[in-house]
């Protein structure tokens, strides 16, 4: 089973610097405590938020700061760039990481960096796939051309080619219902949250992945990540009670992300997205901590993680440790240390 924690949120209070040098402490804690994986987001145009504007950048550095500790994309934002360019700096990042680089993709959740580029969201899922089907093809290292809705060359090769053959591992990011299907039918491992949906209705999504990637033909078994908040401490009360004003605040503005996203290209699934806002918004924290998040000592969070892996079927798990950024950097290693030393080993 594989671990990770998923590194975007800036600390409330940290400076660009601070934030920067904060997340490479982490990820130099990962590196040293044997944690499997970071997984870096890409955010943009929301600074109070996150500096992670570049996570290719990012993760060539963190690459270059550890020997052993696999970085990743959670998610590299497919329709935002040219998909060639992706190619090479993605297949830079592996080369430099000498195969320790996994490449997740998605699209986004939130409409508003679609505007800022001059790109309709609604054409997120189309670019998206366009682009995949680019960077397949240009990993392979020889000239092809490639006439489609969004993107048009002759005659282009690309290089380098990645360190890992084929390419490196890639993992899809779903969080709305026609998502999941969709990428079992393409064959892709796939990255899946408890932000939009709690843990009952993932279960069926990750069904219908599984039964679309088996209906496809595709060999072998699908794999999933769920990447769910963690917060660690030595006594049950001070494992729920710490975090409650961050994640309260974390799903408050979560609730508003879901709503700027209604009536963006899918009209028809605009009422049932709507329901999923309000019920987002209207959650308790009694709620929360039953349907979206893993909170306790060292024992408890053993026995609620073999849990989630029989339920959801999970392949791994990618630890957020500061969703709203209103815990300490102490309280984030303590997380790290507690999850390294004492639950990982329960699953090795």
């Amino acid at each position: 089973m594989h671990f990770g924690i998923f590194l975007e949120e800036r600390r409330r209070g940290a400076g660009d610097t601070a934030a920067f040098r904060e997340t490479l402490e982490l990820v130099d804690a990962a590196e040293a405590w044997g944690l499997d994986g970071v997984w870096l987001g890409e955010i943009h145009f929301t600074g109070a938020r996150s500096v992670q504007s570049a996570p290719l950048a990012l993760a060539s550095f963190a690459a270059a700061r550890s020997r052993r500790l696999r970085v990743g994309t959670a998610v590299h934002v497919l329709p935002l760039s040219n998909p060639l360019r992706i190619a090479e700096e993605v297949a830079t990042v592996d080369q430099l990481s000498e195969g320790r680089f996994d490449f997740g993709i998605g699209r986004s959740g939130a409409p508003r960096i679609y505007d800022v580029f001059g790109i309709p969201y609604s054409e997120s899922q189309a670019r998206l796939l366009e682009a995949l089907q680019i960077i397949r093809e240009a990993w392979k290292g020889q000239a092809f051309s490639y006439d489609g809705e969004f993107y048009r060359f002759q005659n282009t090769t690309v290089s380098p080619i990645p360190y890992q053959v084929p390419h490196p591992p890639m993992r899809m990011a779903a969080n709305s219902e026609e998502t999941f299907p969709l990428i079992g039918r393409l064959g892709l491992p796939i990255f899946v949250g408890l932000r939009d949906l709690d843990i009952p209705a993932l279960g069926v999504h990750l069904r219908a992945y599984r039964a679309a990637w088996h209906a496809a033909g595709h060999p072998g078994r699908p794999d999933a990540y769920l990447r769910i908040p963690i917060h660690a401490a030595s006594s049950a009360k001070e494992a729920i009670e710490e975090p409650r004003e961050n994640m309260t605040y974390f799903f408050q503005r979560h609730a508003e992300l879901m709503r700027s996203r209604l009536g963006r290209g899918e009209p028809v699934l605009t009422s049932g997205r709507q329901a999923l806002a309000e019920q987002v918004a209207g959650m308790t924290y009694d709620e929360i901590l039953r349907t979206r998040v893993a909170f306790g000592t060292a024992a408890s969070l053993i026995d609620r993680l073999t849990e989630l892996r029989a339920e959801l079927d999970l392949d791994g798990i990618v630890a957020e440790l500061n969703p709203g950024g209103l815990l300490s950097m102490e309280q984030m290693r303590r997380t790290l240390s507690i999850l390294t030393q004492k639950v990982m080993p329960a699953f090795r």
